[in-house]
């Protein structure tokens, strides 16, 4: 197979491009476009903080790649008030694959880790959970994608366990319990932050536990912390501060449970596939 062929098989390429269609969605559909200047710096920044810790390390500038996912993770899930607040998350995303890990795992999603830093250090950043809205075009387009994307890097599991457990807990206490309408449930698991947390952020496969069954009771543990958490105590912005704890536990599933990691050259991506 031609080189090019082979570099392409990288599932980094498809997430880039699922990622960008979706902020073009909201620049052009949504009316993001007053924010372009802070999605451009956090794009700068995140490539640049890449190229520098790759200066001092490995080389590996292919690796700008997950540079730009991470960049776009963060434009589509992270609302500042001041540029600075956003070149600040950039910074923390890249800087802490480099200087937070365990082997050569971080131990953090990047995206996750930067949103909690600017939230955290700054007070003038937050996630909106309702950005996206209802409509069944978020669904179909972050659902679909996302699908297609995860097939690449074996992480069906994960996605599907933490929606599963989490719509069926919402569907028993909504509509079983308290009698509302099935709308009421579409609406809340067709939320656009909710499937792209799901799809992209969770799936991760260099922050998630390398064993299927690792995954599975990683993610049933996140779903079900997230149902009492927005449901009994009204945090909304709950999923991505419990990705932020429990992060920390993965090295642990990896001891219990052991497997083969997952790496991104084709290679080695395809015997972890196998597990």
């Amino acid at each position: 197979m031609p080189k090019f062929l082979s570099e392409l098989e990288d599932p980094r390429y498809f997430q880039i491009l699922f990622l960008g269609s979706f902020l073009c969605y909201g620049l052009y559909y949504l009316g993001w476009d007053q924010q372009s200047v802070v999605f451009l710096s956090i794009g700068i920044t995140a490539v640049i903080t890449q190229m520098i810790f790759e200066s001092f390390g490995r080389k590996r500038f292919s690796s700008i790649k997950s540079a730009m996912i991470t960049a776009l993770g963060l434009c589509l899930l992270l609302h500042v008030n001041h540029v600075w607040v956003a070149v600040l998350a950039a910074f923390v995303a890249i800087a802490s694959k480099y200087l937070i890990k365990r082997g050569s795992k971080h131990i953090f999603n990047p995206a996750n880790i930067g949103i909690i830093a600017a939230i955290a250090l700054s007070n003038q950043a937050w996630v909106s959970p309702g950005q996206w809205g209802s409509e069944v075009i978020a669904w179909f387009l972050v659902g679909s994608a996302g699908l297609m994307m995860i097939m690449k890097v074996g992480r069906l599991d994960t996605a599907f366990t933490f929606l599963g457990i989490f719509g069926l807990l919402l569907f028993i206490r909504q509509v079983l319990y308290l009698g509302w309408e099935t709308e009421v449930w579409v609406h809340m698991m067709s939320n656009g932050t909710l499937l792209l947390f799901s799809f992209f952020m969770i799936t991760d496969p260099r922050t998630t536990p390398n064993h299927r069954v690792a995954r599975i009771i990683w993610a049933g543990f996140l779903a079900c912390m997230l149902f009492v958490l927005t449901n009994y105590f009204y945090v909304q912005t709950a999923a991505i501060w419990l990705l932020f704890i429990i992060s920390p536990l993965t090295p642990l599933f990896d001891r219990l449970f052991k497997a083969r990691e997952f790496k991104w050259n084709t290679k080695d991506k395809t015997q972890s596939l196998t597990i």
